[in-house]
């Protein structure tokens, strides 16, 4: 996420390639902003922020809902599995991490509007994301 920042992607959107939109198409883009995103984008509350630091510090990437993600390993995806160590979700956001690609083996939910200052500590799975799921409601 420190990349992305430092790449001056501000309000940028990515595509996560090879990973669904949760709208039954899986070539359809996923969107993902650097920073916080804009405002109406966000006024939805179905949206998942990640931290590359504990309590909510450092670069940060947000997630519009909602959204699957089968796999981390593809395109922009990659650092999000690599740099999230804190998250806060939306107010209408539902967020379920996975250990495994698509969305298999253990999972950790997060209810809308957690806070969760270490994540690495929550999952209880080593840290490790590979798959994740941002349902909105």
């Amino acid at each position: 996420m420190k990349k992305l920042a430092a790449a001056n992607l501000a309000l940028a959107v990515l595509t996560l390639g090879g990973c669904a939109s949760g709208t039954g198409d899986p070539n359809a883009p996923v969107v993902v902003l650097a920073g916080l995103g804009t405002a109406a984008q966000l006024k939805s509350g179905c949206w998942a922020s990640f931290f590359d630091e504990r309590h909510f510090a450092g670069g940060s990437v947000t997630l519009i809902g909602p959204a699957e993600l089968t796999t981390l390993d593809k395109e922009s995806a990659r650092q999000l599995r690599r740099d999230m160590r804190s998250m806060i979700t939306g107010p209408r956001a539902t967020l379920v991490l996975y250990e495994k690609q698509f969305l298999s083996a253990r999972s950790v939910g997060f209810q809308p509007g957690t806070r969760e200052a270490s994540l690495v500590e929550k999952l209880g799975f080593g840290g490790r994301i590979e798959s994740m799921q941002l349902r909105c409601g």
